[in-house]
């Protein structure tokens, strides 16, 4: 996999580090095959353009390290400041917002199903989903359940469909990472959320890592 160049000797906590004092950036994870670096998750605040920051991710790996990183094993979630949205009461004037009430998940055999329920207001709405028990598709389930039930409250959001969802280490916290594809034709757009996990509730944050998604742009999709 076209990673990096140049990698020997480098530490790569070392590198984590070094990027996490980036101004804009509070998180990197760089996850690697020994010494090759293969994907770098980066954890950064809103305003800057996230193609800048890879940019700055680049320059100092080079300068300081000698790793010429591809920019394409580069990803940056960038967390505003209203991400928590389902806890809070809505501003006036503003629609509120999808709030998760409950989440299961039942096997049978090779097979799983999962239920995620959300609520606006007094309104409640079910949305399933089911797949196999592989570990890597239980987080993509849980998304999918999460806007299946989101396309009953919101009529906008049949538009929308999970890409992928997955938990990422950064620094030293758990973060539910989730692209969603929006069909706007004749374009398809691509966006994303995060949610840190808390208490080990892997499927909550995977939960509102879509909703983080997708809250502030259902208008637009309308």
């Amino acid at each position: 996999m076209e990673g990096a160049e140049g990698t020997g000797g480098v530490d790569l906590e070392e590198v984590e580090q070094a990027l996490c004092r980036l101004p804009d950036v509070t998180g990197v994870r760089i996850v690697g095959e020994g010494e090759q670096p293969t994907e770098v998750h980066v954890l950064a605040r809103p305003g800057k353009p996230a193609k800048q920051i890879v940019r700055d991710i680049q320059s100092v790996a080079l300068a300081r390290f000698g790793l010429d990183l591809d920019r394409r094993i580069v990803s940056v979630v960038q967390l505003e400041s209203d991400q928590v949205t389902d806890e809070r009461e809505p501003d006036a004037g503003v629609s509120p917002r999808p709030a998760i009430t409950g989440i299961t998940a039942e096997a049978s055999g090779l097979r799983t199903l999962v239920r995620v329920t959300l609520a606006i207001e007094e309104i409640e709405a079910v949305g399933f989903a089911e797949g196999t028990i592989a570990s890597t598709a239980r987080h993509r389930l849980v998304g999918a359940a999460t806007l299946d039930a989101l396309r009953q409250l919101v009529p906008a959001a049949e538009c929308l469909d999970v890409d992928s969802a997955q938990i990422v280490r950064v620094g030293i916290n758990d973060v539910a990472v989730v692209t969603v594809v929006a069909v706007v034709p004749p374009e398809e757009q691509i966006i994303s959320g995060s949610a840190v996990v808390r208490l080990h509730q892997e499927q909550e944050a995977v939960a509102k890592a879509v909703l983080d998604a997708i809250n502030r742009r259902l208008p637009r999709l309308g």
